[in-house]
Formats: C-alpha cells, sequence, structure tokens
C-alpha cells in the first residue's frame, strides 16, 4: 500500500527482455537502502525488488505481461525517469489517499497549461473499462495521488503546483504523453456494490 507522494525519480539504466517479462533496472538515490523482495511503486505500479546492486546504486525489478498490457511500463526506454514510492509504514502520516499499486488503465496527455506558476494537466482515457471519476475525488496518475478538477465522462484535469512538477516526472508531460492511472479504491467498491445493487433491482 502506497501514499501517492512520491519521494523523487529514478532513471532506467537498463532492460531486458525474458520471453514475455522485462526486467528493469533502476538507478535513484536510496537504492543501495533497498531490500530483496520490498514492494517499490514505480509510475503508480508496485514491483517487487529482486536484485540490489548497492555499489552501483542500481536495483532490478520484473514486470509481466499482464502489468505491461495495463500500464505505460512497456513503452520505457533507458534514460527514462519513474516516479517511486516505497510501501507505507503504519507509522507514516497518510498525506496523500490510499494507493494499492494496482494500476486500472492508461490515460493520455491531451493538453497542458501553464497558469500563474502551476500548471494544469488534462487526460483522457476509455470509458468502456467503467471507470469514473468526481470532482475533487481522489486519483492517482502515475503514481501521484491527486486531486480531480473539472470530471467529465472520459476525461479529468489536476491542477500541479511547482514542487510536484520539479520532483516527479511531470515535468516530462506533453500531449500525447501517456499515464497510469489508479482510480480511488474507496469510490470503486461503492461504484461496484450500487452497480450490483441496482442489478438486482432490474431482476425483480
Amino acid at each position: 500500500m502506497f501514499s501517492g507522494i512520491v519521494e523523487e525519480t529514478a532513471k532506467v539504466v537498463k532492460i531486458e527482455k525474458d520471453k514475455s517479462n522485462f526486467h528493469f533496472f533502476f538507478t535513484c538515490s536510496f537504492a543501495d537502502k533497498l531490500k530483496i523482495d520490498q514492494s517499490v511503486s514505480h509510475n503508480g505500479v508496485c514491483l517487487t525488488v529482486v536484485d540490489v546492486n548497492s555499489q552501483n546504486k542500481t536495483y532490478k525489478v520484473t514486470a509481466v505481461q499482464e502489468t505491461l498490457d495495463k500500464s505505460n511500463l512497456g513503452l520505457l526506454k533507458v534514460g527514462d525517469e519513474v516516479n517511486i514510492e516505497r510501501s507505507m509504514t503504519m507509522d507514516k502520516l497518510l498525506d496523500g489517499h490510499l494507493v494499492q499499486g494496482h494500476v486500472d488503465q492508461t490515460a493520455t496527455c491531451i493538453e497542458v497549461n501553464e497558469v500563474e506558476g502551476s500548471w494544469y494537466y488534462t487526460f483522457q482515457y476509455d470509458k468502456t473499462k467503467g471507470n469514473i471519476t468526481v470532482e475533487k475525488g481522489s486519483i492517482s496518475v502515475d503514481g501521484v495521488s491527486l486531486t480531480v478538477v473539472n470530471s467529465r465522462d472520459d476525461k479529468f484535469s489536476v491542477a500541479i503546483i511547482p514542487f510536484t512538477y520539479d520532483v516527479t516526472v511531470f515535468h516530462n508531460y506533453k500531449p500525447g504523453t501517456v499515464v497510469n492511472l489508479e482510480f480511488d479504491v474507496i469510490g470503486k467498491y461503492i461504484q461496484k456494490i450500487v452497480g450490483a445493487y441496482l442489478e438486482n433491482l432490474n431482476l425483480k
């Protein structure tokens, strides 16, 4: 479980393909402090550390085909950055919202506007997958906990302050950039329960 508060960005230093799996090698400032079997969020995707090279400050994670199909990790190239966050501890403040690290689907950035020192990003996603946003609700975009503004059927916007712009991969976004979305887990449960209730009413 994560909070959506990104610690820093990690850089891809090597990618190895192994049948349908991808092995990603990253470097970051705390790579030498990671342990094998530890969970780390990469652009909102929970991946397990499978190897650590403390001397080079690099670590290795593996993404299976299911993860590659549902996320933007398959688009990564050597030199790219990803948002990273280590899993929460019970004594950690929940400054963002509950993020599971299970990406629901991807979205495409369709607009970027700078407004008096902050940035507004608009994303479009496939609404046929059944996910929704609500105005002022929570959403995880590439692992960043954000508040939805201008919620529509298949689009929404988020506002980014300069600090978030600087420490996350948001500074690399432009129209056409593909991002990972994880919709609010509480909202997903409510949607599922209400949907089942309404379906039962229709059957009676």
